[in-house]
Formats: structure tokens, C-alpha cells, sequence
């Protein structure tokens, strides 16, 4: 394959959906995010905290005082992919975060996520 081919390819494949927490070691806080991309949200996070230019400050301060290997990345939920290419996932993304917020309640003591308030 040449690589116009391999990047068409590599657009075209589904990256895996779903929801993934931080969670503090020392003190069990955790921060649920969903993405479309978990590995590259992931990497993303990562990155800012080794930055220090994490948008989370509390996270972040937490990550600066017990350092980086006081942290674990783990994903806890996935989408399963739909037949249809053009199917846009983000409703579906927004209802798993939900679920998982209210399951684990990461607000305040327990973890890094603010709670939205009601539309």
C-alpha cells in the first residue's frame, strides 16, 4: 500500500469509544472522561499533566505533590461500533459519561469531575 492509502485507511478506522477514569493512588480521587479516541484522550492527559498545563487544577495539583506514579489510567467502559460509517457517537458518549458519573459520584472528596448542573 502506499501511504495515501494507509492514511485514508488509518482515517476511516474507528478509534475506540467509551469512558476512562484517573484515579489518584494515594488518596482513591478519580476524574471520568469520555472521548471518541480513548488512546489519544488518554495520551492527551497525560500530556498535560506532565506539562502542568492540565485545565483540572485540582488534578493537577494532586499530580505535581504525588507525582506521576501515584496515577493510573484505566479505561472502564466502550462503545461497540455501528454498522453505519457516518453515525455520529456523541450522544451516545454523553449518556455512558452520565451513567458512570452517577454510578461512581467522582464529586468533591471522591474525585476531579465538577457537577453540571441540569439544562
Amino acid at each position: 500500500m502506499d501511504k495515501k492509502a494507509l492514511k485514508k485507511q488509518y482515517k476511516e478506522t474507528l478509534q475506540s469509544m467509551g469512558v476512562f477514569k484517573i484515579q489518584n493512588k494515594v488518596n482513591g480521587k478519580i476524574l471520568i472522561v469520555s472521548s471518541n479516541n480513548i488512546t489519544g484522550r488518554i495520551n492527551r492527559e497525560k500530556f498535560q499533566l506532565d506539562m502542568s498545563s492540565h485545565q483540572n487544577t485540582d488534578l493537577q495539583k494532586d499530580y505535581k505533590e504525588f507525582g506521576k506514579d501515584s496515577f493510573v489510567f484505566e479505561i472502564v467502559d466502550q462503545l461497540k461500533p455501528k454498522e453505519d460509517p457516518a453515525y455520529n457517537y456523541t450522544d451516545d458518549l454523553a449518556v455512558l459519561e452520565a451513567m458512570w458519573l452517577d454510578k461512581l459520584q467522582p464529586y468533591g472528596d471522591k474525585g476531579y469531575n465538577e457537577k453540571k448542573s441540569p439544562k
